[in-house]
């Protein structure tokens, strides 16, 4: 990792986003994960303060000099910002990691991405690349990569996920690639551990569960810790939708029905 500018560090904690609400300290909540390989957080895309959350984890950990590396689900494995400068223009980052805008909105994520830039922190890709979904879809050998419980909750998720909508013929195909997905990350995230050190992955939040996700594709010597970020006003009584080591609450996120448009589309 390249030396870290202490000026440039305190205008990456100031800057930006608005702090989060207390009791939210960011501080004491990093410092509860480590030491740790990899710490992996959990999103929910729709939630600002989840983005809010990473830029503030990425800033402690690059203050604390044990970041080495930030691996995203929003960029294919193979995209780097490793050969760009710490100055590089958004622009730069968002070519370096062959940013697809359609699919993840650049604003939603600029601030994660440019503080670990900013930083001097390399960002990696880690999502499975476009062209290798086919394959994976028709690969037999991921059914095997997860106990029946969680390859059947896999399932479950790709079926909830589509609305429902999915023939039942391609319900597996979909979530083969969910979990050439997962490992695709995990390969990532074990690639940039380093002794002494700690990977970030920022990934939506079933992507962390401990039971179905990327950590099961870990070394099972990699120090790992999750935690879910949760849009549901603290509502700790709730049923945990996700296996993780920590949950941290958010504000509620109004619900949207994704699925209404696609209810109402004519189907074949």
């Amino acid at each position: 990792m390249r030396s870290v500018v202490p000026a440039l560090l305190l205008m990456l904690a100031a800057g930006g986003c608005a702090p989060l609400a207390p009791p939210f300290d960011m501080a004491a909540r990093v410092a509860e994960l480590l030491p740790a390989d990899a710490i992996l957080l959990g999103e929910q895309h729709d939630a600002p303060e989840h983005q809010q959350i990473e830029r503030g984890v990425v800033t402690d950990l690059a203050v604390r000099g044990v970041l080495s590396a930030v691996v995203i689900e929003m960029a294919p494995r193979g995209g780097s910002t490793a050969g760009v400068s710490a100055s590089a223009t958004e622009a730069q980052v968002q070519k370096a990691l062959q940013w697809d805008q359609g699919a993840w909105p650049w604003p939603t994520y600029a601030s994660p991405v440019m503080a670990a830039v900013r930083a001097g922190v390399p960002v990696v890709g880690g999502n499975l690349p476009r062209t290798a979904m086919r394959s994976a879809m028709a690969d037999l050998r991921l059914d095997g990569t997860l106990p029946p419980a969680a390859l059947a909750a896999q399932h479950d998720a790709v079926r909830e996920g589509h609305c429902g909508l999915l023939p039942d013929t391609q319900i597996a195909p979909m979530a083969r690639v969910q979990i050439a997905r997962d490992d695709s990350m995990a390969q990532t995230v074990a690639q940039f551990a380093q002794p002494g050190k700690t990977v970030l992955l920022m990934a939506g939040a079933m992507h962390v569960d401990r039971t179905s996700g990327v950590p099961v594709h870990l070394p099972a010597a990699l120090r790992t810790k999750t935690v879910a970020l949760r849009a549901d006003g603290a509502a700790a009584e709730a049923e945990p939708a996700v296996q993780a080591d920590a949950a941290w609450h958010t504000p509620k996120v109004p619900p949207k029905d994704y699925c209404a448009e696609l209810r109402h589309m004519p189907r074949p």
